[in-house]
């Protein structure tokens, strides 16, 4: 029985599709491989957002396949995703005979054959195909025993429309394509019988779902009409959703975090910077006063709502100034959570060719200095948590120890503490003792004693 190894390079979505792609080749007989050392196929799916994602892969490819040649195995090697997408044929050689592009992911099983069975030397696939977007629905709950899957991604759509300067989404996604609430809805049922209890729905901009497609109906926009109905999936304990765009939130998806119990107060928005010109720069759509009023509002309809977001430090032509509004803008919102980024000139990406690139030393600078202050910020409000009780999502054993349980908060702060298998999937009180710089530890308000 052959076996596939996947290994993953970038974000939420990144990892959504490895899922759905290892869901196949298992629907094929294969089985998965516990590293690139014992499989027949070895994927590597790839972000292209920024450098340092597609330099990642491309350096352990090359150590992945020194180390077959010396094996003298039959492997095939592949990459997918949005670097295949953007390179194409060039990702060819060396050892590599699969490149898949982002709405061919669903044929990756069936070409994997062709080349083990030696009908093809080489494939390339970075042609559009339409209806891509209704083929991410596998799923692989249980990788193992030990730590069962009570939370899992659902992909709504694919592509982007917004054409940030700085971002080659469009170019390796395409467009946005939109699946049907009815299809999105009958994967949540499925994934809820099979013991799932909170969905995050995906998209490159989630809150731009079904425009164009679906008609606004008693002021609620499509992607609003989707959270309502996934809503009403009986056994589904909590939604989230990402990454939005804050030109999405209209004044119904704001009601909806009053409104819907299993919506998470938490909110991913990514901000990008502080300063309206370095945000017409980058093409944005809205300027620091409309997101901070945002967060207000989003604020008021839930105070106890966690706010993350995205950084970008050292755009081009990013002045002192601008990198300051920025620090301000961090300083008034008070993330919970914010990933921090240093610019990354991606190719044929307008911002590529912008003046005025702001010297590599300087953006470590700012970056360290935001990276501090997000970080003090986000300290600060975990410690105003101790002492209280939360609800937690228990999702399995701790990644860092074993013997204690690991969940999340509906705001999406990690919690760890002590607890039983039996406790997995389970909503529990727990009473918070402590916190370190990005977790909190505590033990549960009540534990059933049966």
């Amino acid at each position: 029985m052959p076996s596939v190894f996947i290994k993953t390079y970038g974000c939420q979505m990144n990892e959504r599709d490895s899922d759905a792609v290892a869901a196949q080749f298992i629907a094929c007989g294969y089985t998965l491989a516990a590293s690139e050392a014992v499989a027949d196929v070895v994927l590597l799916n790839t972000c292209s957002v920024r450098d340092a994602a597609e330099q990642k892969a491309l350096g352990r490819m090359t150590n992945v396949a020194a180390t077959i040649r010396k094996q003298g195995r039959q492997v095939v090697l592949g990459y997918l995703g949005c670097m295949a997408q953007s390179r194409g044929r060039e990702l060819l050689g060396a050892g590599v005979n699969l490149v898949l592009g982002t709405q061919k992911l669903h044929r990756a099983a069936e070409l994997a054959d062709e080349l083990l069975a030696g009908r093809q030397t080489t494939l390339c696939d970075t042609e559009a195909e339409a209806g891509s977007e209704a083929q991410i629905r596998d799923h692989v709950l249980a990788l193992n025993d030990s730590r069962p899957v009570v939370s899992a991604y659902v992909s709504i759509m694919q592509g982007c429309n917004q054409r940030c300067t700085f971002c080659i989404v469009p170019q390796t996604r395409g467009e946005e394509r939109s699946r049907s609430i009815e299809d999105i809805v009958a994967e949540c049922r499925g994934l809820v019988a099979r013991g799932v209890k909170e969905i995050t729905l995906l998209g490159q901009i989630v809150t731009s779902y079904g425009r164009r497609l679906i008609p606004v109906q008693d002021g609620k926009s499509p992607f609003v009409q989707l959270l309502e109905a996934v809503h009403a999936v009986e056994g589904l304990e909590r939604i989230r959703f990402t990454s939005p765009h804050p030109k999405g939130y209209g004044t119904d998806l704001v009601e909806a975090y009053a409104r819907l119990p299993k919506l998470c107060e938490s909110a991913h928005l990514p901000v990008q910077s502080g300063s309206n010109r370095v945000l017409k720069l980058m093409h944005r759509g809205y300027t620091r006063e409309r997101y901070l009023e945002l967060v207000g509002q989003l604020r008021t309809a839930q105070p106890r709502i966690g706010l993350g977001t995205d950084i970008i430090v050292g755009f081009p032509g990013e002045t002192g100034e601008d990198f300051a509004q920025t620090l301000d803008l961090v300083q008034r919102v008070q993330f919970d959570s914010a990933y921090v980024f240093k610019y990354s000139p991606r190719k044929d990406t307008p911002a590529a060719a912008m003046p005025d690139q702001v010297p590599v030393e300087v953006r470590e600078e700012r970056h360290a200095r935001l990276l501090l202050a997000v970080t003090e910020i986000g300290q600060a409000r975990l410690q105003r948590l101790v002492g209280q009780t939360v609800q937690v999502l228990v999702e399995g054993p701790s990644r860092k120890n074993p013997a204690r349980l690991e969940g999340r908060t509906r705001s999406n702060q990690i919690v760890v503490f002590e607890g039983t298998p039996r406790h997995v999937g389970q909503l529990l009180d727990v009473h918070v003792t402590r916190a370190s710089a990005v977790t909190l530890y505590g033990d549960p308000a009540i534990l059933n004693p049966d």
